[in-house]
């Protein structure tokens, strides 16, 4: 018993620990040493420090995991309190991370939540390889993907087969007002989050017509100057994407808002609104954080304790009517982008541009990208044929979005190397080429000769 536990205060962990059940893992050995691994070994880390954050690191910390780590690159606002409890209206403009970590670490005895302000594509693959399991609360389905695709990289492959040793499971919720959801990842070995892209939903998008045009809603407001302004006056550079973490972005954008609200006679263009528009970010209620969190939290209780079987492997809640849960196990896909050992493959005409294929991998439901670099190797040597998020790099190579394939001497077969915000690393496609000769008058693609 550690020096700051006392008589019973494990004893409601023990009974599943200690003893077996029809429900236990085929792996399952009741033992007390198992608390102890929970407590002194086991290594957690919660990404987000959000309303599903601040309901995760209570949980964890009170079922026994004392060493936890949390990454969050927020700071606080007043419009946080009212469901993220562990923050007070003193703490407004702090790190949320910091914040919380302060708060478990004064509120439960020896619990350490070692706390990170700062994004996770800030850490490499040594760090992401100290953790035994990795739970998300994120509120951006790029983040989800970025960790995602973190994690399959980690895996090594012996004849074949994923090594279980490099595998670090991951234990993603996420809420969307009344609704919710909670699933488990084994990389390499279930559906990853990139297999089931499909199952997020959509974003709303308002008729580009009434944005530039009628706008009625400021949400109009805000999109006119996110789609038309940005791209057109460049206040940050050519080419730099808007990042909606960044305050400088945000209140350009704000700015401009209100102007063209106030040009229409619209009113209730803030900050707060402004944030939600372009980061799609839908209003959370607390009861849903709670419930989703606490479902993550025991499944990371069953994944390192094997006290019972894990959720296999997704979990949907709705208490919009009533509460209804469904359990379904979403399946891995054998040509997903990420954890797939299957190449990917692109098909153009040569007569295509390389604009095509960025608009092709950002609107392609199947890739979803986001500012999509493209890379190739000609004769040993690597050439960058477009790269948005560097500037310097975007100035030299905007000219090659108007070329076709064919000017750009690729070829079929030829690999093409894809960087995006979406992915930590590099994802390879195959290049096939067809030529306005291999295409029938039907539409179908000739066999070449």
């Amino acid at each position: 018993m550690g020096e700051k536990d006392w008589p019973g205060r494990w004893s409601h962990v023990q009974r599943l620990l200690e003893r077996t059940g029809p429900f236990a893992h085929p792996d399952f050995e009741p033992s007390p040493e198992i608390l102890e691994f929970m407590k002194e070994t086991c290594k957690l880390l919660v990404i987000g420090a959000g309303g599903l954050g601040c309901e995760l690191l209570k949980d964890l910390a009170l079922m026994g995991f004392m060493d936890i780590h949390v990454i969050d690159m927020d700071t606080i606002d007043v419009s946080n309190l009212n469901r993220q409890f562990l923050f007070r209206p003193k703490d407004v403009g702090k790190p949320k991370a910091e914040v919380a970590a302060a708060f478990i670490n004064a509120r439960v005895p020896g619990c350490k939540v070692t706390p990170h302000f700062a994004k996770i594509q800030d850490f490499d693959e040594s760090f992401y390889r100290g953790f035994h399991i990795v739970v998300c609360g994120l509120d951006s389905i790029v983040a989800r993907r970025w960790i995602n695709g973190m994690m399959v990289s980690l895996l090594t492959y012996e004849d074949g087969e994923v090594d279980q040793s490099t595998i670090v499971p991951i234990v993603d919720g996420g809420t969307e007002g009344f609704k919710g959801n909670a699933r488990v990842v084994l990389p390499g070995m279930t559906a990853c989050i990139e297999c089931t892209l499909d199952l997020y939903p959509p974003q709303v998008n308002f008729p580009l017509c009434t944005i530039a045009h009628t706008p009625r809603l400021p949400e109009h407001c805000i999109e006119y100057v996110r789609i038309l302004l940005w791209p057109k006056e460049e206040p940050f550079g050519a080419g730099v994407p808007i990042d909606g973490d960044d305050p400088h972005h945000i209140t350009w954008i704000l700015e401009k808002s209100q102007d063209r609200a106030n040009e229409h006679g619209i009113s209730g263009v803030n900050y707060r609104l402004t944030q939600g528009v372009v980061k799609r970010i839908i209003p959370a209620v607390a009861s849903t954080n709670a419930v989703i969190a606490a479902a993550c939290a025991t499944e990371v209780f069953k994944v390192a304790s094997s006290c019972c079987q894990p959720l296999n492997n997704y979990m949907n809640f709705n208490d919009t009517e009533g509460v209804y849960t469904y359990t379904f196990e979403a399946m891995k896909r054998d040509d997903c982008l990420v954890c797939s050992s299957q190449p990917q493959s692109l098909s153009f005409s040569d007569s295509d541009r390389l604009q095509d294929i960025i608009t092709f991998l950002t609107e392609s439901l199947t890739y979803q990208m986001k500012s999509p670099g493209v890379t190739t190797c000609v004769d040993g040597k690597n050439r960058t044929l477009y790269m948005a998020s560097v500037k310097s790099i975007e100035e030299r190579t905007r000219e090659n979005l108007k070329k076709t394939l064919k000017e750009l001497g690729l070829r079929t077969g030829q690999e093409l190397y894809v960087a995006d915000v979406t992915t930590p690393i590099s994802l390879t496609f195959t290049l096939t080429l067809t030529t306005d000769m291999d295409i029938g008058t039907d539409g179908q693609v000739n066999a070449a000769n």
